[in-house]
C-alpha cells in the first residue's frame, strides 16, 4: 500500500497540471484525482513498466469524461463560465509557465478529444502514437484533431507580456485608475478592442455578455471600483498575478491579459464555487485598502 500510494504521489503534481489544464477547475481536478488513485490502487499493476504513463492515461480519460458530461451543464450556466483561479502552491515544482486563464478560457471552444490532444502534444510533448494510445485512437486522428484545435482557437501567436512584478504594477495601477475614476489613465491601458468577462455563475449579481471596447471597459470598472470599502490583496495563481478584490462583502478575483505594456483581456471570477481554492481568508490589515474619501 505505501508503494502504491508513493509511486502516485511522486507523479501527483504532474497529475494535477494535466488534470487542471484539461478542465479548468480545480474542484474537477480534484475529484479526477481521486478517482485516478482509487483506479491505481485496485489495478493490477504487473505489467505497468511505467506508473506515470499509465496514471496519465487515466487521469486524460477522467477528465475527457467530465468534460464530456460538463458540457450538458454548461448550457445552463448563468452567465459567462471562466477558469477556476487557483494558487500556484498545488503544482510544486511543475513547469505552469505556459498556463493563463486567457488560454484555459479559449479552450472551452474545444470538443473533450480535441482539448485532450491540444494539452498532451502542447504541453506534455506527447508523441502521436503516444496519445493515440490513451485516448484509443489512430495516430492519423489525433493530428487531424490538434490541427482542428488549433484552428478553433485561433490564437495570434505569443504576445508579449510585462515580467511579473510589472504585470503585478499594472494590476494595482488599473484598480488605483478605476478607484480614483480616471477614465483618461484607464483608457491609456486599454487596448482599442479589449474584453472583460465576468463569471458569477449566477450566485451573484455579474455582467452575463462581455463588455468590449476601451470606453466602455473603463466605464464599466470605474462604475465597480469608486465603491465603498474597496480592499486588494496580490495573489499568484498558476496561471500568473491575480488579485482577490474585496468591495463592502463582496468579493472577485481580478486577472489580465496584457499584450505589451497594454491590456488586452480582463477576467472577473465572482461565482463563490469558484473562489475557494484560493482561500477564504482576506486581511484587510496585509491588503492593500483604498481609503474613502
Amino acid at each position: 500500500m505505501t508503494s502504491t500510494l508513493q509511486e502516485f504521489q511522486s507523479a501527483r503534481d504532474m497529475l494535477a497540471g494535466l488534470a487542471y489544464r484539461l478542465l479548468g477547475s480545480w474542484h474537477d481536478s480534484e475529484d479526477v484525482l481521486q478517482d485516478a488513485y482509487v483506479r491505481w490502487s485496485a489495478a493490477d499493476r504487473t505489467d505497468v513498466a511505467e506508473p506515470r504513463r499509465y496514471l496519465t492515461r487515466v487521469v486524460t480519460r477522467l477528465a475527457v469524461d467530465v468534460l464530456r458530461t460538463r458540457q450538458t451543464r454548461r448550457e445552463s450556466y448563468t452567465g459567462e463560465w471562466l477558469p477556476e483561479p487557483v494558487p500556484s502552491d498545488p503544482f510544486g515544482a511543475v513547469d505552469t509557465s505556459d498556463l493563463s486563464l486567457a488560454v484555459l478560457h479559449v479552450m472551452e471552444r474545444l470538443t473533450p478529444p480535441q482539448r485532450a490532444v491540444y494539452v498532451l502534444r502542447t504541453a506534455f510533448t506527447l508523441p502521436y502514437d503516444e496519445i493515440a494510445g490513451i485516448l484509443d485512437r489512430s495516430p492519423a486522428d489525433c493530428r487531424q484533431l490538434h490541427r482542428r484545435a488549433v484552428q478553433a482557437l485561433d490564437l495570434d501567436g505569443p504576445r508579449f507580456e510585462p515580467s511579473t512584478d510589472e504585470q503585478r504594477r499594472l494590476l494595482l495601477d488599473f484598480v488605483a485608475a478605476a478607484r480614483d475614476g480616471d477614465l483618461s489613465r484607464l483608457q491609456a491601458m486599454l487596448k482599442d478592442s479589449v474584453t472583460s468577462w465576468t463569471d458569477g455563475g449566477g450566485a451573484r449579481r455579474a455582467a452575463r455578455k462581455p463588455v468590449v471596447g476601451r470606453e466602455r471597459v473603463a466605464q464599466f470598472f470605474a462604475h465597480i471600483y469608486t465603491r465603498p470599502n474597496l480592499s486588494v490583496r496580490p495573489v499568484q495563481l498558476v496561471t500568473g498575478p491575480a488579485l482577490d478584490i474585496v468591495i463592502g462583502d463582496r468579493r472577485h478575483v481580478l486577472a489580465l491579459e496584457f499584450d505589451g505594456d497594454q491590456i488586452a483581456g480582463i477576467r472577473v471570477v465572482i461565482s463563490p464555487d469558484k473562489l475557494s481554492a484560493i482561500g477564504q481568508r482576506h486581511d484587510r490589515r496585509t491588503a492593500v485598502v483604498f481609503e474613502d474619501d
